[in-house]
């Protein structure tokens, strides 16, 4: 407690307590350094933080992050047990190929539909709908083969699937509203997105295969829609986090936006690469091990994301895509060594230029849609990549069984690689596009 000042009593020399005179206090100038101090102290404290700490710290991200992880598995489980409840039933992979190959040229032309209503009357209202009827699909293509019933219904069936809404789409809109003026904090965001993409791709045919086995061939698409409205609806719930629904959408479609359809074009390419490197190794293996040896290579995307998302700077597209296409001549080189070994190393680094190379180009993506069709244009670029994969699976699989030498099927994931860098270049050439 501060000791009174004395002063002189009227009555004698003696002193007497007055508590009425001011006690001292810092000055003003002190008072301002260290406010000043403090500040600089916190702001130092902050950026040492890890960006993924001062992202979740975010309110509601984590949440909306978890029910989009849970509705983003079953993307990887799906196509695989629809192969092997087809495959067990009725004894032909050519049929489920056929009938997979089906949802996704259905999805590919109904996902933007999809997601331009999303954009119009909001995530919540669109989605939830969407994935319940999509879900009634998957349930009718699984009875329809435990009924064994004819071929031509199975096609029927998987076509009412079409409506998956987008949830890594959806995701990706929520940062891009919650951080339109962070950029570093968005491409941290984008890079996350990415890393959990390639997780969920990793875990779910893996998912998928032991339902199978372990229960009943319909088992796996059984859990993945259980997984896929449980996540789709943990997702929705989170409104806080939901991006608002634009006053006025614009009319047309973001195509027309300025160099979007020359980077969906390198989107189509760079989906040939996936699509051709999935064939051609799962044939090349031709065992048990051929799963987790190609998943090594969503592994080492998975990782490079993650770094990626700490990386202060966004690399060029053009940049990325280079780096891929010499990556890429890894698992050829590996494979003609015939060690099983030397692959699963160069599956693994190359990987890693998968993630760098998608979080930059949804980074353009963003900035090239208006933000009131974002959803719609994250689609487009996802359709895009998924009609790079189908056509990077069929160039593969006819190269997995014409070509003179079992390593000559890599040559198809390095040429395509090669593709999306000439097109990028190409398009980079004009001036509003030489930051690519």
């Amino acid at each position: 407690m501060p000791q009174p000042d004395l002063i002189p009593s009227p009555a004698g020399p003696a002193f007497v307590p007055c508590y009425d005179a001011p006690s001292p206090v810092r000055s003003p100038e002190k008072k301002d350094r260290s406010t000043g101090r403090n500040r600089a102290e916190r702001t130092r404290a902050g950026r040492n933080r890890s960006p993924y700490r001062r992202l979740f710290a975010r309110p509601g991200t984590l949440a909306f992050t978890a029910g989009g992880l849970i509705g983003r598995l079953p993307a990887g489980m799906f196509g695989v047990s629809a192969v092997l409840m087809i495959a067990a039933a009725y004894d032909s992979y050519a049929l489920a190929g056929a009938v997979t190959a089906t949802g996704l040229a259905v999805g590919s032309v109904v996902a933007p539909l999809t997601a331009r209503l999303v954009d119009r009357y909001g995530q919540a209202r669109v989605a939830v709908p969407a994935a319940a009827y999509a879900l009634l699909g998957q349930l009718v293509l699984a009875l329809c083969v435990h009924e064994r019933a004819p071929a031509w219904t199975l096609f029927a069936a998987v076509a009412l699937t079409a409506t998956f809404p987008n949830t890594g789409g959806m995701s990706r809109a929520r940062w891009a509203h919650l951080l339109r003026d962070d950029p570093d904090a968005l491409h941290t965001a984008n890079s996350f997105e990415q890393a959990a993409d390639e997780l969920c791709f990793m875990l779910g045919p893996v998912l998928a295969a032991l339902f199978c086995s372990a229960l009943f061939p319909e088992a796996g698409t059984l859990a993945a829609g259980a997984f896929f409205l449980g996540g789709t609806l943990l997702f929705t719930a989170q409104r806080s986090t939901e991006p608002p629904v634009a006053p006025r959408v614009p009319a047309g479609s973001p195509l027309r936006a300025p160099g979007m359809a020359p980077l969906l074009a390198v989107f189509l390419a760079t989906g040939a690469v996936f699509g051709s490197m999935e064939v051609v190794t799962l044939a090349y293996v031709d065992g048990p091990v051929a799963g987790p040896v190609l998943a090594l290579q969503a592994a080492g995307s998975c990782a490079a994301g993650l770094l990626y998302g700490r990386a202060r700077r966004t690399a060029r597209l053009r940049t990325c895509l280079a780096a891929m296409a010499v990556l890429m001549a890894l698992p050829l080189l590996a494979a003609s060594t015939g060690s099983l070994l030397a692959l699963a190393a160069g599956l693994l680094v190359a990987g890693m230029a998968t993630a760098p190379t998608m979080v930059t180009g949804m980074g353009l993506v963003q900035r090239l849609t208006p933000a009131a069709q974002l959803n719609e244009g994250m689609t487009l670029a996802v359709t895009a990549l998924l009609a790079g994969i189908a056509t990077g699976s069929a160039t593969g699989g006819w190269a997995a069984d014409h070509a003179p030498f079992p390593a000559s099927g890599f040559l198809i994931p390095l040429t395509a690689a090669a593709t999306a860098l000439v097109l990028c270049t190409v398009a980079g050439m004009t001036k509003a596009r030489r930051s690519w």
